[in-house]
């Protein structure tokens, strides 16, 4: 039948609203399923979201950090010109002679031809590379806990797209001859590949040329509605979620988790322990997830074999809902719970239906051991084209089982009991805490309040005895710098945030509030702390109680030193110096730059790069609680592999800024023998070193 004359068009009419009403009742369920998932706010800053949209979904600006990307990128773009061009077609399946030209000119209807035969052309170049990838090259990122699913999935979609196109040029290269002859609407002559294409029909009648016009036309038309339909039930969900998901992306720091409500009443848990108690922005992350494996190939866990894959947690997740989600809204919608499933019927169907209203999210879904093997290094959210947050999930459901269930690794019972006895992990007697400070040029706010800045050491740079190494050099560069700053001492607490990230919630809390009041008690504005994770603590999470500060890590402090002159390092110390970001001074705050200026001004040093750094940075391993943890599972542990990555720069010393990555470092120089060659030195020692003390 040819589109556009009865009764072709009304054909064409019946299958396009059958196919778009199937779609969108679909895509109503998915919906519906999300909307299950508690409140939270995810509005305001229109602007600053439209621009994210515009940036991140069109501009596919974290996609393109990776060569891998530009593929994707002119598959993006083709299939959103693929779509521009089926409304016209969708047209002409209504109307013989529906087209662009008189509505939008030649000029510009000859350029959007154009456009259209470059794209298409090059998204074939870039299906054919994908295949290769996938079937050949096979990258770590697109390997998959179900292979043939996962092949069969992506074959389909590469395949569709690329008989679309094929059928496209068909069907240009056809109307081009027609037109030629003398039959059918204008055909842009800037359609270049199309008219080349034409030349294989030019000997055809034009009886033979509508025949295989009409052909191509509806091949092309019933393979985009056969596409339509098909997205919502394949990994290709995300061409729906990923532009809300980018839209309603956090906009306020990443490295602020929620603030729980542990006085509510109504309470029976706290935590995550089901997969529809998470927000619905939550849940949009998991159908916004592309599958594209970026987050498993920068994950520290998952590089050393831990059972731990970003990708596979969200994917597995993303099915829990869609099984468990449709069988929630059926039961609401009959007037039944979950407790009346289990006297419905003995049939087969009924015990599927029972297996998934009972399967555990934490157990069945996502192992224990996959939640504790996370460092909460936020690799995975810094490189997510899409800003799935899959730490805040991971934190939420450790929640549950420290809070609730009280079960967590055997180790973190020691270090709970000591933060909740002596405010720090190793239980060292609380009246020792300022001792490391004696004979110092630092008072405390006791004795004299009237200072510009708070100098927060935190637990290491009070008890550890190689984190005090590095508190010292912080005070005797400030004071040689004439910094008016002091210390709490003895009134100086844990921060907490490793609490808070193992899932002690309520640990974390009354920490942060008893530091809170001790610190606005002395009217502190401004604070400078040593290590990242206190850091990203004060600066990002203590508003929540109160605490509205200034706050700097000390390698912002001593970079503006050194460049305002008030600090000059003048030693040569003529070694390489390779340098780690540690993940909660660079990804969570984006403190790249200060550390490595301190370094470049120092004489003689050569600063050297890792091949993960900055954004793309290895933990060391430490984060999230696994200082504290014993690592037993995977190939390797994470700091070895990190110290690895660092030795393959043939370092003299690695450079870090954090306590807890000296201590990893030193750990995986030691278990190579390699202690005696290579230091590792924090920011304010290697500056120590080259600075000629006057004070």
């Amino acid at each position: 039948m040819t589109p556009g004359y009865f009764p072709g068009n009304i054909l064409f009419l019946t299958i396009f609203l059958a196919a778009n009403a199937f779609f969108f009742y679909t895509v109503y369920k998915l919906y519906k399923i999300m909307l299950l998932g508690k409140p939270e706010d995810r509005f305001g800053q229109y602007g600053e979201r439209i621009k994210s949209v515009l940036e991140f979904v069109f501009g596919q600006k974290r996609v393109l950090r990776e060569p891998s990307g530009i593929g994707h990128f002119l598959i993006f773009w083709g299939f959103v010109v693929i779509t521009i061009g089926s409304i016209e077609t969708f047209g002409v399946g209504i109307y013989h002679n529906f087209s662009y030209e008189p509505i939008i000119g030649k000029f510009l209807y000859n350029l959007l031809y154009f456009i259209q035969d470059i794209f298409c052309a090059a998204v074939l170049v870039a299906l054919a590379v994908a295949l290769y990838r996938r079937f050949v090259i096979k990258p770590l990122r697109l390997e998959s806990d179900d292979p043939k699913a996962t092949k069969l999935d992506a074959v389909i979609i590469i395949g569709l797209i690329a008989v679309l196109i094929i059928l496209l040029f068909g069907s240009r290269a056809t109307d081009a001859q027609l037109y030629a002859k003398g039959e059918g609407k204008y055909f842009p002559p800037l359609a270049i590949i199309s008219q080349i294409l034409s030349l294989a029909f030019s000997g055809a009648s034009v009886d033979t040329l509508k025949f295989w016009s009409t052909f191509f036309w509806w091949a092309h038309t019933i393979i985009i509605l056969a596409f339509l339909v098909y997205i919502p039930f394949s990994k290709h969900l995300h061409l729906l979620a990923a532009v809300p998901n980018v839209f309603f992306r956090r906009l306020g720091p990443i490295g602020e988790l929620s603030k729980m409500d542990l006085e509510d009443e109504e309470a029976e848990s706290f935590g995550i322990a089901n997969i529809e108690e998470f927000t619905w922005k939550q849940l949009l992350d998991l159908y916004a997830c592309t599958e594209c494996g970026r987050c498993a190939e920068n994950c520290p866990a998952t590089l050393t074999e831990k059972p731990l894959n970003p990708k596979y947690v969200i994917h597995h997740m993303k099915e829990h809902l869609k099984k468990k989600g449709e069988l929630l809204i059926e039961n609401k919608g009959n007037g039944s719970g979950e407790e009346n499933v289990d006297s419905q019927g003995t049939g087969e169907g009924e015990t599927e239906v029972k297996s998934e209203l009972e399967k555990s999210l934490i157990g069945d879904v996502v192992s224990k051991d996959t939640l504790w093997s996370c460092t909460t290094c936020g690799n995975c959210m810094e490189n997510c084209p899409v800003f799935i947050e899959h730490v805040h999930k991971f934190v939420d459901m450790r929640r549950y089982l420290v809070l609730t269930e009280s079960d967590f690794p055997a180790e973190v019972a020691t270090v709970f009991r000591n933060w909740e006895t002596n405010s720090n992990p190793w239980g060292i007697g609380f009246s020792q805490r300022g001792d490391w400070a004696k004979d110092l040029p630092v008072k405390t706010l006791s004795e004299d309040s009237n200072v510009e800045y708070l100098l927060y050491v935190g637990c290491s740079g009070s008890f550890d005895d190689r984190g005090q190494k590095v508190a010292k050099a912080v005070v005797r560069l400030l004071h040689e710098a004439g910094v008016s700053f002091g210390i709490l001492g003895v009134e100086e607490k844990c921060c907490g945030e490793t609490a808070r990230r193992i899932g002690n919630e309520y640990l974390f809390q009354m920490m942060a509030a008893d530091l809170v009041e001790t610190i606005n008690g002395y009217g502190v504005k401004k604070i400078i702390v040593t290590c990242p994770h206190g850091y990203n603590c004060f600066k990002n999470e203590y508003p929540q109680f109160g605490g509205e500060w200034k706050v700097y890590h000390h390698t912002e402090v001593l970079d503006k030193l050194v460049r305002d002159g008030m600090l000059k390092p003048t030693k040569d110390i003529n070694r390489n110096i390779v340098f780690h970001d540690s993940c909660y001074l660079g990804r969570y705050n984006s403190v790249y730059e200060q550390p490595r200026n301190v370094i470049k001004a120092i004489p003689g040093t050569v600063l050297s790069e890792m091949d993960r750094h900055r954004h793309k940075s290895f933990c060391c391993g430490a984060g999230g609680g696994r200082m504290w943890m014993e690592e037993t599972l995977g190939n390797k542990k994470i700091n070895d592999e990190r110290t690895e990555q660092a030795l393959r720069c043939n370092p003299d010393i690695i450079g870090v800024a954090c306590p807890f990555c000296t201590t990893m470092f030193e750990d995986g120089l030691k278990a190579k023998d390699l202690e005696e060659n290579i230091k590792v030195y924090d920011i304010a020692e290697l500056l120590a070193m080259s600075v000629e003390f006057k004070k």
